[in-house]
């Protein structure tokens, strides 16, 4: 039981060092969502899996609030109705399940904020390839596979050796992306 401990305190360890190159990604992320937020558009959020609670906890945490009390921002998380998700996979597959909700909800001004542990899902690179072609920006925030970097406008790769860390990776930029929204809009001298 130790050696599990110890091992997981090392890989979290090594992984949060990996981490320290992505700083100026996070920032151009957090950024771009900013500036969408202030000129009236939305965040739509998407991911499978664990992913998926990601995408709701963050999808959550902007139209709540994070740390402080402010108005709420609007995002949403296309993997958080089953009668959608179900109708689509139903009658157009799996991998239309996201594409065709950034197709019927995303406008130009709004952000695909797309999760993926493995960096290779389906359906979530369809639906960044569906979001980039109707004038959404691209955020990939993706695991050990690093996709083609042209597949989102910002792609923020979470250099971890394992599932468990990738997602401990993804909650930490998340929460540190709704931080700085929450800088950038509210209070511009923390920014």
């Amino acid at each position: 039981m130790r050696e599990i401990i110890d091992n997981a305190y090392a890989s979290l360890q090594s992984s949060v060092a990996a981490a320290e190159s992505q700083k100026e990604t996070v920032a151009r992320a957090a950024r771009a969502m900013a500036d969408a937020l202030s000129a009236g558009g939305s965040i739509l959020i998407c991911g499978n899996g664990g992913s998926a609670a990601e995408a709701q906890h963050f999808a959550a945490e902007l139209v709540g609030r994070f740390l402080t009390e402010r108005p709420g921002l609007p995002a949403l998380s296309l993997g958080a109705d089953t009668a959608k998700l179900t109708a689509i996979g139903n009658d157009y597959g799996f991998s239309e399940v996201f594409a065709r909700q950034v197709a019927a909800l995303g406008r130009p001004g709004d952000v695909l904020w797309a999760i993926s542990t493995s960096g290779l899902s389906p359906n979530v690179l369809r639906a960044l390839a569906v979001a980039r072609e109707r004038g959404l920006a691209t955020f990939y925030m993706c695991g050990r596979a690093l996709p083609d970097p042209s597949v989102a406008d910002i792609v923020l790769y979470s250099p971890a050796p394992s599932v468990p860390r990738i997602q401990e990776l993804h909650l930490f930029y998340g929460h540190l992306i709704c931080e700085l929204i929450d800088a950038i809009l509210f209070s511009p001298a923390r920014a």
